[in-house]
């Protein structure tokens, strides 16, 4: 049975104004996702929140700081510590968590074209258009 994370359910709790919102495990936490986009990580009982350029002095001022997967490197990612009092007012967390989807939304947007990845596809092997051949038979 999997061990329940009561963080985890705390949150998802004060974000049941955001539409749409799903967590995946990730690197030892948790992503979260809002139609798609990728918003926040919960990380060793710690959100963190998307921010970008216009987002990120609300964050400093509050005296957050970035998430940083490895500890011990200077490796920084675009998402900030989520302050307690915002965490707390399932209001105004509504608020910067839109800000953090429209920053993902704004990113994601930009590199989904140029991805290089093909479509997934659904087609099983030896069907027309895969890339092996179905064998012949004699």
């Amino acid at each position: 049975m999997p061990k329940r994370d009561s963080f985890r359910d705390f949150v998802l709790e004060q974000l049941a104004e955001v539409p749409d919102v799903v967590t995946r495990p990730m690197f030892g936490g948790h992503g979260l996702y809002a139609g798609g986009r990728f918003f926040g990580i919960l990380y060793r009982s710690v959100f963190y929140l998307k921010v970008d350029e216009r987002s990120r002095p609300d964050y400093e001022a509050a005296g957050m700081g970035p998430f940083r997967p490895f500890p011990d490197r200077p490796t920084t990612m675009q998402y900030y510590e989520v302050p307690a009092g915002v965490l707390d007012d399932p209001e105004e967390l509504a608020a910067w968590v839109a800000k953090a989807i429209a920053s993902a939304s704004a990113k994601s947007g930009a590199g989904k074209a140029s991805s290089g990845r093909r479509p997934a596809t659904s087609r099983r092997r030896g069907q027309s258009g895969s890339r092996r051949p179905a064998r012949r038979s004699r």
